[in-house]
């Protein structure tokens, strides 16, 4: 990697990148690139599957899939069904649920000692970290439930509410309203409105950086801040223009109405709109790294909604001792969740950056912490890549890991090899050190 002394200015949500000075340290620096950023989304439903309709032959577009896959038929070729990878301290968890579905994109142990909060590190914030800065928004952690503090077996909730974890013992926060996530990505990156130069935002923290640095590097920053304002207005107009070299977003602005200011009631509503919003982000490029809940753990969604469910909570279908009436439920709800990946994929399709689509360069995941719902089994995970990744991923395939050995299937492996792909190579992560094969 190119080394160089670049430093940044930030504030208000803002980055200014410095000139390279003398008296300031070596640090890191991207190349730019005239390709697309890739991109990371999962897509989580709760409770997990029925085993008997989650499954896939053959490949390409004569792929054969199970009844809870039936939204997949269109992108058959858009997909890899990955089978059999699994998280080690999930299995060994004696909490169902609190004990799998906060570590889905960790792999870490989850702590039952009701008094201390602990889970691992997601992946999508280990991006975060590393990459995020190349973006306003570092990560978007989105949700349709909101989080719940209630206890649960003598743990707290907030281990079903969140997948994405800052850290070891704090989630990233989840946004639920469709209208704070909107001002998120076309403000500041904190909700607040583009209304002050980069300058002012960050000009605190120059009257800090001057006394660390030498006379010659003052006058250089002091040259440096007085043509920012006249290169801000040459960008903005060449923007408006499009003359910008290198890769640029296809849209500058949104091109969907801000959603109001209410929590919508509406659940397929809810959800079609968080969807939007990511597709904004990735087509705006506010962010590149984005998790969203359908429904939390052990959810009280009501799917009253779907034709044929007669108004039964979530949990309650998914635990239903494989009774049929409640099995033909269930995997309503499955194909409805199923369905919500498949518009994803779809509204990524059809738009154009430059030669292929926005799902070309995106990895999109769709996941569940459980296998089968009614079991809590844990010895696999239901999961769906969508995608190319830059032409990294060979979609329209089914990869099965049950026949590679148990230290071979691991889920971390597929978490360190999205990681590579973004960027991010790490010796280990989670209870593995191995990339996933194949993929």
């Amino acid at each position: 990697m190119k080394r160089t002394r670049r430093h940044f200015l930030r504030g208000a949500g803002v980055a200014l990148a410095l000139p390279w000075m003398e008296s300031l340290p070596l640090l890191g620096a991207e190349t730019p690139s005239n390709k697309p950023p890739r991109r990371f989304a999962c897509i989580y439903f709760s409770n997990g599957v029925e085993p008997e309709h989650w499954w896939a032959k053959g490949t390409g577009a004569s792929m054969e899939i199970g009844p809870a896959l039936e939204p997949m038929r269109p992108y058959r070729e858009d997909i890899q069904f990955l089978r059999g990878l699994y998280h080690q301290k999930a299995l060994e968890s004696t909490s169902p649920h609190l004990g799998r579905s906060p570590n889905v994109l960790s792999g870490a142990t989850v702590s039952l000692d009701p008094s201390v909060i602990r889970v691992g590190t997601s992946f999508d914030q280990v991006l975060a970290r590393r990459i995020g800065g190349q973006t306003v928004v570092p990560s978007l952690a989105l949700g349709i439930e909101p989080n719940e503090l209630r206890l649960e077996d003598g743990l707290s909730m907030i281990y079903g509410s969140c997948i994405s974890w800052a850290t070891d013992s704090k989630p990233a926060t989840k946004e639920i309203y469709p209208s704070r996530t909107f001002d998120l990505l076309v403000g500041d990156g904190k909700g607040r409105q583009l209304d002050r130069s980069i300058l002012d935002a960050v000009l605190n923290e120059t009257h800090s950086l001057q006394p660390h640095i030498s006379r010659n590097d003052r006058l250089k920053l002091d040259e440096y801040l007085e043509s920012v304002r006249s290169i801000e207005t040459r960008i903005d107009r060449a923007s408006k223009e499009e003359r910008l070299e290198g890769w640029r977003p296809t849209l500058a602005k949104p091109n969907m109405e801000r959603p109001g200011e209410k929590l919508p009631q509406d659940i397929p509503d809810h959800m079609k709109l968080m969807l939007d919003l990511i597709v904004l982000a990735f087509q705006m490029d506010k962010t590149r790294i984005v998790t969203l809940m359908l429904n939390n753990d052990l959810s009280q969604m009501n799917f009253k909604f779907l034709e044929g469910v007669q108004g039964a909570l979530h949990l309650d279908l998914t635990h239903n001792g494989k009774a049929p009436e409640a099995e033909a439920m269930y995997l309503k709800t499955n194909q409805f969740h199923i369905a919500q990946f498949g518009y994803l994929i779809q509204r990524l399709k059809n738009i154009d950056e430059g030669g292929q689509s926005l799902l070309d360069s995106a990895m999109l995941m769709c996941c569940s912490s459980l296998f089968d719902g009614d079991a809590h089994s844990a010895e696999q995970l239901p999961i769906l890549l969508a995608g190319r990744g830059g032409g990294t991923l060979k979609p329209g395939r089914i990869i099965d890991y049950f026949d590679q050995g148990d230290d071979n299937r691991r889920a971390c492996s597929l978490y360190l090899s999205l990681m590579d792909r973004m960027g991010v190579e790490l010796e280990s992560f989670g209870d593995t050190s191995q990339r996933l094969v194949d993929l």
